[in-house]
């Protein structure tokens, strides 16, 4: 792979990671109601999920999606109805959770399933394999697009979980926790509607 189309790559993978999506609404709001620490399994989760996705479309999952489009467009919709049941979970949460309390922040392995139903993982994955792997050395270029997006996911998604954390304490307040809240939700089903056209 040239130096230029890497930088490229490593320049689409932090845009596409760190700008607002499902997994970035969902980490904002983890931190503010679970905290930074109690959601590092659930940043983790979104990086391994979607590594194995970025290197399933390369081996082959993508050609399979093109030839049988139903079944994409079945994952677009699954997806999409399983985020607005998270919205609905964010938007009538009203307290913040404590960590002997009983609710409990995603998970590293619904995390990662999440991916594979996420309409943005799977539009920045297909874009990803499409437009940065070389037909000649396809293998070796797409172990490279699935490491430089594993190296740099992570970082970027833990952003939005830090910026949720630092309101914390200024969120308390049970009247701004809950309009935060349905703000979060609300967000999080906008950010479905450019993926599910």
């Amino acid at each position: 792979m040239a130096l230029e189309t890497f930088l490229a790559l490593v320049l689409f993978a932090f845009t596409t990671s760190i700008t607002p999506g499902p997994n970035n609404m969902m980490l904002f709001a983890s931190g503010v109601n679970f905290g930074f620490r109690r959601t590092i399994p659930h940043m983790f989760g979104i990086g391994a999920g979607f590594f194995s996705l970025l290197i399933a479309i390369g081996v082959g999952l993508g050609a399979l999606l093109v030839a049988f489009p139903a079944v994409y467009t079945a994952l677009k919709f699954a997806g999409g109805l399983y985020l607005l049941w998270i919205a609905y979970k964010i938007g009538t949460s009203r307290t913040l959770s404590k960590a002997e309390g009983g609710a409990r922040p995603m998970g590293f392995l619904a995390a990662a399933a999440f991916q594979w139903v996420n309409p943005k993982a799977w539009v920045m994955a297909v874009t990803a394999m499409a437009t940065y792997t070389d037909p000649e050395r396809y293998l070796a270029s797409v172990a490279i697009v699935g490491l430089v997006f594993a190296a740099v996911n992570v970082p970027s998604v833990s952003t939005w979980a830090g910026f949720g954390s630092v309101l914390r304490d200024w969120l308390s307040h049970p009247a701004r926790l809950k309009w935060f809240n349905i703000t979060m939700a609300l967000l999080l089903v906008l950010s479905l509607w450019p993926m599910l056209k």
